[in-house]
């Protein structure tokens, strides 16, 4: 999820899922929490730059979904396990979809495309979660969109199975096509609301 962990970390070291889920922190200053490998980390609030992505973002793709007729819905912060050590990880994108019903758990089951919004002070930790995300069997595509400047890096799982080595680089008046949920768009339009707008 957005903005950069920081330093805070809960007195108890190591917790499992079920655990991470019913625990109630003792700091109430902390804007969300992601579990990694057992240990709760901290997450600190979005830029005002990330939160206008995300929300751009989300309009988007709730509106091609409902032109659609599609099943598909989108969420926002809501948190995914990955399928390696499932027990002891819980993180949380910006945005993720998902086809399958809905359900009353905390987890958004089997999502098939998660994006992240890259900030200079969250990177290792948004790729540590890229590749959590690359784990889960139903994920077909991570979208990792930057904040500050236009551009995306895009992982499409292929017919195989398989990740490519690195990400597909797009710029600011390419078209994104996410084959997950059929949606096509000039990536400047992700930014409309941001200062990296365009004329």
């Amino acid at each position: 999820m957005g903005g950069m962990a920081t330093a805070t970390k809960p007195p108890l070291l190591r917790m499992s899922v079920s655990e991470f889920l019913t625990w109630e922190p003792d700091d109430r200053s902390v804007h969300a929490w992601q579990l990694i490998d057992g240990e709760p980390v901290a997450m600190a609030p979005a830029s005002q730059t990330h939160a206008l992505i995300q929300a751009e973002l989300a309009a988007l793709l709730r509106n091609h979904l409902l032109e659609r007729g599609s099943p598909c819905r989108i969420a926002s912060e809501a948190g995914v396990v990955p399928k390696i050590r499932a027990d002891r990880n819980y993180r949380i994108p910006d945005l993720a979809v998902t086809c399958v019903p809905a359900t009353s758990d905390h987890m958004l089951p089997d999502p098939v495309l998660v994006i992240e919004i890259l900030s200079p002070s969250n990177e290792i930790e948004t790729w540590a979660n890229v590749w959590a995300y690359a784990t889960i069997p139903s994920v077909r595509e991570i979208l990792v969109v930057h904040s500050t400047r236009v551009e995306v890096e895009l992982l499409r799982r292929g017919a195989d199975g398989q990740w490519p080595d690195k990400p597909e680089m797009i710029g600011a008046d390419v078209a994104v096509m996410l084959d997950s949920i059929g949606f096509q768009a000039v990536l400047q339009k992700f930014y409309r609301t941001t200062h990296l707008s365009g004329p």
